[in-house]
């Protein structure tokens, strides 16, 4: 609970079974976090098992993608404030509280990864990586009328549930690519603004970023999305009917 408003941390799993259970306990452990979403998407490891042993909400999601987990994480949480974030040890659950200095002023934040002094040692952000999230961020940034952007992968982010609910339809997105469309639509329907947040090395093994190939195809992917996005205004069209 942070000044009366719940919140939720939703965790997008794909066979996390070496951490999982530690990431939950170490937000659970920041004092202010009321529930955590652990979305399980088709993990072919033990990863359901480790999340049933902790006090988090299992939910399995059989539409496999990055994007499909998250979504359907803040589908089901009912916090005020939501925060998707993942449970690969990469991520710090202290700094949440860095959100939180900004929620009274900001709907949406958006964490950053390619600060220099906070990339530790051995995380997973070489400067092929960070150079090209910082260029497609800077994409992002000019041609939607963004604030400062400098990392368009970065899960750790912060949404407030009003805000969810106004754009959760005109999702499309369910693979890896769904986080800069996520980001187009908050920043047409509210305030927002990116922070740096700590970076440390995974545990376990990348699903995308530790090889170079995906990591560039999903670059080419982005980049496309954003300029069709800005050029085709019926890309935001709300979907009637839509579950999630």
């Amino acid at each position: 609970m942070w000044k009366n408003k719940k919140i939720s941390v939703v965790f997008p799993c794909y066979n996390e079974e070496e951490n999982i259970r530690h990431a939950i306990r170490e937000f659970f452990a920041t004092g202010i976090v009321d529930e955590v979403i652990a979305v399980d998407n088709n993990s072919t490891d033990n990863t359901k098992k480790e999340i049933l042993k902790t006090k988090a909400r299992y939910f399995l999601e059989k539409n496999k993608g990055y994007g499909w987990a998250l979504r359907r994480g803040m589908k089901e949480a009912k916090g005020d404030l939501l925060f998707t974030v993942e449970p690969d040890g990469t991520f710090l659950a202290k700094d949440i509280y860095k959100f939180l200095c900004y929620e009274d002023e900001f709907d949406v934040i958006f964490g950053s990864r390619t600060s220099k002094s906070l990339i530790w040692s051995h995380a997973n952000m070489n400067w092929f990586l960070r150079l090209g999230n910082v260029f497609v961020a800077k994409l992002l940034e000019y041609l939607h009328s963004g604030p400062c952007l400098t990392d368009v992968g970065c899960t750790f982010k912060l949404i407030k549930k009003k805000i969810y609910n106004k754009i959760y339809r005109r999702f499309k997105v369910g693979d890896s690519s769904f986080s800069p469309e996520f980001m187009m639509h908050c920043l047409r329907h509210a305030l927002c603004v990116e922070i740096p947040v700590n970076y440390r090395e995974r545990i376990g093994t990348s699903k995308i970023t530790g090889d170079f190939f995906k990591a560039f195809k999903l670059g080419l992917t982005m980049i496309k999305m954003i300029i069709l996005y800005r050029l085709l205004p019926g890309y935001f069209r709300e979907r009637k009917g839509q579950a999630y």
